[in-house]
């Protein structure tokens, strides 16, 4: 009678997860792809403005890395007003005053102003990714969440194979009244975000209960679903949100997160550099083109992973296996100085950095909700985004050191290294902890 009764579930259930992806992740999936352009956009406008206000290999690796020394500022504090105000405002307040400090950022008229308004990008942009990752634990059971975490962060691959042709070609046709065309670059790809914040707020629904494409019992059943994992969760411990922030675990979790996205960034900021430096007689154009193939290559297997880390309810080995493949690539781009190997060392590099995401990032989950939820998952994205600061600076200081990328491309290699062992380190399954 069990399996009969299973069978007579399964498919409604798997059409109302698939509705959920199709009515809720498009959309956070469109804002992270403003949201991710607006942080790397500053690696293709450097091919220009690097030599326009005279910023070194060091001073620009600070200028992409000072964004997130402001990001981890605000990310836990950020998360807990989502928590509280709910996300529909809180996301919109978000993307309009970010979308505001990204056109800012074309006005810059010196190094230090640069350094100034990156900074102030960052704590404005703060906690939209750890609250979006909370945002879908209010839709998703743990049984659905990588999937739907990897669908939602496609967004990274798809803003590089978007935004890496247009911005090549903003840099090498946009002079409009004889301003600079790394400066159109950063204001006209700061415009959506604040489009995106008005609809947001009119779009967005915070909870299933607010959402006008479900029926009620669609309603019930999902609130009944994440209802039963979250008494599951209390049933084994019951922790504070600041309680789950000295959690032992969350900041494993959170070391993980930081030497992954040290190898994310460092390949996000400084590829358009370093294929401009294979051939200085490539257009802006062609350079956004050729930075485009590793994306593009690294999107599906994203998603394929990220489905089987659900299907086989595993995680670790999901993410420990691309982060060695991905650090292995990063490493070895020193063998070559050919485009065609450099392409295929950071397609590799790609597929591998990108996997990794969903089946860490549902992580959290597996132990955490309500304020603990938010708390913890903040902290984790905190940590993890210091990594953004750290490669790129720490790329900028080797290069200028070396004269060659290479060096800090190779440490930033060694990070993934870092970040598959630390994933190998987990328990199985990790300890039920949670919130009021």
């Amino acid at each position: 009678m069990a399996n009969e009764t299973d069978t007579a579930v399964m498919p409604d259930e798997r059409r109302i997860v698939r509705k959920l992806q199709m009515r809720i992740i498009p959309f956070v999936f469109l804002l992270y792809i403003i949201s991710f352009l607006d942080r790397i956009n500053i690696g293709f406008a450097a091919l220009t403005m690097n030599k326009e206000l005279a910023i070194t290999s060091k001073q620009f690796g600070l200028v992409a890395g000072i964004f997130f020394f402001g990001y981890f500022l605000f990310e836990i504090p950020s998360n807990l007003l989502l928590h509280k105000l709910g996300a529909r405002i809180w996301i919109a307040r978000i993307l309009i005053t970010w979308g505001i400090l990204a056109m800012l950022t074309g006005l810059v008229q010196s190094v230090s102003q640069l350094y100034a308004v990156r900074f102030l990008l960052g704590l404005a942009e703060a906690g939209y990714f750890p609250g979006i990752a909370l945002y879908l634990t209010y839709w998703f059971r743990q049984r659905d969440q990588a999937q739907a975490i990897a669908l939602f962060l496609a967004g990274i691959p798809v803003t590089s194979i978007l935004g890496g042709p247009v911005s090549g070609f903003i840099l090498d046709h946009v002079h409009w009244l004889s301003v600079s065309s790394w400066r159109w670059l950063l204001i006209l790809e700061g415009i959506p975000a604040v489009v995106g914040g008005v609809l947001t707020y009119f779009l967005l629904p915070s909870r299933p209960a607010e959402a006008k494409f479900l029926n009620k019992e669609e309603k019930d059943w999902i609130e009944a679903g994440l209802a039963t994992e979250e008494r599951e969760k209390l049933a084994s411990h019951k922790i504070s949100a600041v309680q789950a922030l000295m959690n032992r675990r969350i900041w494993h979790l959170g070391l993980i997160g930081f030497t992954l996205n040290t190898g994310m960034y460092t390949m996000n900021f400084w590829m358009p550099k370093l294929v401009k430096s294979l051939s200085s007689g490539y257009s802006n154009s062609l350079i956004g083109v050729l930075v485009m193939i590793p994306h593009l290559v690294g999107l599906p297997v994203m998603v394929l992973v990220s489905r089987s880390s659900d299907r086989r309810r595993e995680r670790r080995f999901h993410a420990a296996i691309p982060a060695i493949t991905a650090g292995i690539a990063l490493a070895s781009l020193g063998a070559t100085h050919s485009i065609f190997g450099t392409v295929v060392l950071l397609s590799f590099a790609a597929l591998g950095i990108y996997s990794v995401y969903g089946p860490f990032y549902s992580l959290p989950g597996d132990f955490l909700t309500g304020f603990a939820a938010a708390s913890g998952i903040a902290l984790v994205s905190s940590l993890a985004n210091l990594g953004g600061f750290a490669g790129p600076y720490a790329t900028g200081w080797i290069s200028q050191k070396t004269g060659s990328l290479y060096g800090g491309l190779a440490v930033a290699g060694i990070s993934l290294f870092a970040s598959a062992t630390l994933m190998l380190l987990l328990p199985r399954r990790l300890p039920g902890n949670v919130s009021e």
